[in-house]
């Protein structure tokens, strides 16, 4: 029986994908700030979380992140760029979920084929990004990409069998979303998170380090 970790399931994607592999019969294992008090934006409380979980997982999941924190809206013109905004979002999207990377070394078995996926978006592409706008959001999941890169480079050298990918979703129709859909179209979050297992399911080693949407096409960096 498979053992899935996920990092903030109490969000729309989050939620669904755990109800999914529930519904596949894994044992799942979830954490975030409203059900365990989980605070990315401390070390010790991602530390602490980590050392009281037993043994070791087949799939990790990041779900995390926000397109408004403290109440800053995304920008729409340089003019609207604040500093303590972008900080805020570098913190909540790219900082927190790596410090998660650092801290969950011991929750996977150097022999296994353990696949972590952690949620970036499509905006954070630099090579991408046709309409400008949206500033912070966009640089902090940019680094974020950086960062799972970087990692996955890392953790290959101690676990040869892993995958480590970034992965865009689509644009879902959450709470997170709602206020910005617009035209755009948009699947459910339980769309989402079938496609997000699917590609736990079909990505091997040898894409590890790597950008993926939900249908498993490279976007690039």
């Amino acid at each position: 029986m498979k053992r899935v970790l996920i990092f903030g399931n109490s969000g729309g994607i989050g939620t669904a994908l755990q109800e999914k592999c529930v519904a596949e019969g894994y044992t799942v294992v979830g954490l975030s700030r409203s059900q365990n008090g989980l605070d990315l934006s401390d070390e010790s409380s991602i530390n602490s979380a980590v050392q009281k979980l037993e043994g070791t997982f087949d799939q990790i999941f990041i779900t995390t992140g926000a397109l408004v924190v403290n109440s800053a809206e995304p920008e729409k013109t340089i003019r609207q760029f604040n500093s303590n905004a972008a900080i805020d979002q570098f913190i909540t999207n790219a900082v927190g979920p790596t410090l998660v990377l650092k801290n969950i070394k011991k929750l996977i078995d150097k022999n296994s084929n353990c696949f972590i996926g952690v949620l970036s978006a499509r905006v954070g592409s630099i090579g991408d990004n046709k309409l400008g706008g949206w500033y912070s959001y966009r640089a902090s999941k940019a680094a974020l990409n950086q960062f799972i890169r970087t990692a996955a480079i890392e953790y290959s050298r101690s676990f040869p069998s892993l995958t480590c990918v970034a992965i865009h979703p689509g644009t879902v129709r959450t709470n997170f979303t709602k206020k910005y859909l617009g035209r755009h179209p948009a699947i459910s979050p339980e769309e989402a998170s079938i496609n997000i297992l699917r590609l736990a399911e079909n990505l091997t080693p040898e894409a590890s380090g790597k950008f993926f949407d939900w249908g498993r096409k490279p976007v690039p960096w």
